[in-house]
């Protein structure tokens, strides 16, 4: 099996360049996840406050982002980075971040880390994810259609259900059916506490406006513009460890609705993917000062990638 290569800091940075970078934090991945839920309870209070579409949209766009933020901490928790202690890392990964959106650390980790010794290669798990580009500007806009309308959220959510029960047959479902509710257990509590303290306050429907709605469509869409920007047009069984990802350059409107927590530095994190998410930033400006972030795949934004990823003609009919 290829296994990805691999960059040796100590080739690009000195000893003090690389003690700054992959310097732990016991604070600031806790704040990032606090950030992540304020941002999610002040976005659905300025809709309470303030309602109307404009209000209502931007909420639902702002909390959706914030629910894939909690994804990328989780993301971070899988590498370790959230908090030098590795209980309090897992134990703020598995509860505070994976559990809200219906994921799970323990089973996460062992794919990811799948994906970052083979990024690129053929055993790399996530390489489906990227193969289908270039894609045609119609095959994207039907998969945006799909995000935002709520279909690839049931997909997702229900679909290993339902094909467990087909494959079934005839047979009882009540053991499958309460297999799925223990899996998802986590997830179920975390929504039912959402929603008792929702009607406490007299807003038991801001559950389903400001919390389900934003997962069952912006969620979906921002994760899948991520993963384009991340792994899209990137070359299968590269070599060069410098191009297994790509970096893209995100200004604050795209930090806050697309790329929160630094997600944006994917090249950086192939790299040197035990740097916690904040110290990718300074890892970027240092190999540009070095001149070497020329050697990487970057884009100068999410536009920019989305063309290039849809650049595939259409064939006519």
């Amino acid at each position: 099996m290829a296994v990805a290569a691999r960059v040796k800091p100590q080739d690009l940075f000195t000893v003090d360049e690389w003690a700054r970078i992959s310097a732990r934090s016991s604070w600031r991945g806790i704040a990032m996840v606090v950030h992540a839920w304020a941002v999610i309870i002040a976005a659905g209070a300025m809709f309470v406050l303030f309602p109307n579409p404009l209000t209502y949209v931007l909420a639902v766009m702002l909390i959706g982002a914030r629910q894939l933020g909690l994804a990328i901490l989780m993301h971070e928790a899988a590498h370790g980075g959230l908090h030098p202690n590795l209980k309090v890392n897992d134990w703020l990964g598995e509860w505070l971040c994976a559990a809200p959106t219906g994921a799970s650390l323990a089973k996460y980790r062992p794919y990811h880390l799948t994906h970052h010794k083979y990024a690129q290669q053929a055993e790399d798990p996530d390489l489906i994810l990227s193969a289908p580009f270039p894609t045609t500007r119609a095959s994207l806009r039907r998969k945006i259609i799909r995000d935002l309308t709520g279909q690839t959220f049931f997909k997702q959510r229900f679909g290993p259900l339902f094909g467990k029960m087909k494959a079934a047959g005839d047979q009882p479902k009540g053991a499958i059916f309460a297999g799925e509710v223990a899996r998802q257990g986590p997830f179920l509590i975390w929504n039912l506490g959402i929603l008792a303290v929702l009607s406490a306050l007299g807003l038991w429907w801001a559950w389903l406006a400001l919390w389900i709605v934003p997962m069952a469509t912006w969620f979906p869409l921002v994760t899948r513009l991520r993963n384009i920007a991340e792994h899209a047009l990137v070359a299968k069984d590269e070599p060069d460890p410098f191009r297994h990802a790509r970096t893209t350059r995100a200004n604050l409107i795209e930090r806050a609705l697309i790329a929160p927590y630094h997600v944006n530095f994917h090249a950086e994190h192939h790299m040197f993917m035990h740097t916690p998410c904040w110290n990718l930033p300074m890892a970027h400006r240092l190999l540009e000062k070095k001149g070497l972030t020329d050697r990487m795949l970057t884009a100068p934004g999410y536009l920019t990638v989305l063309k290039a990823a849809t650049s595939r003609p259409a064939v006519a009919a």
